[in-house]
């Protein structure tokens, strides 16, 4: 399942849309974290994307770092 959701870019900023994919989070049955890497559309420095689903299954938040944090 695709999400459309605007994020902040932690290395340049920029705000952008991208498609946040929230099947792990859907189908798990587990609440394990899940976290996948994707690159800036502005900067191209590489994303951690944490998606954050309330218990309704819905996308609350994504949460975004550097790489190397």
């Amino acid at each position: 399942m695709l999400t459309d959701f605007d994020i902040s870019c932690p290395y340049c900023g920029e705000v952008f849309n991208t498609l946040i994919d929230m099947s792990p989070l859907v189908d798990a049955s587990t609440s394990e974290d899940y976290t996948y890497i994707e690159d800036c559309q502005v900067c191209c420095q590489p994303i951690l994307f944490t998606p954050v689903i309330n218990p309704n299954g819905t996308l609350q938040k994504v949460i975004t770092r550097q790489e190397n944090e």
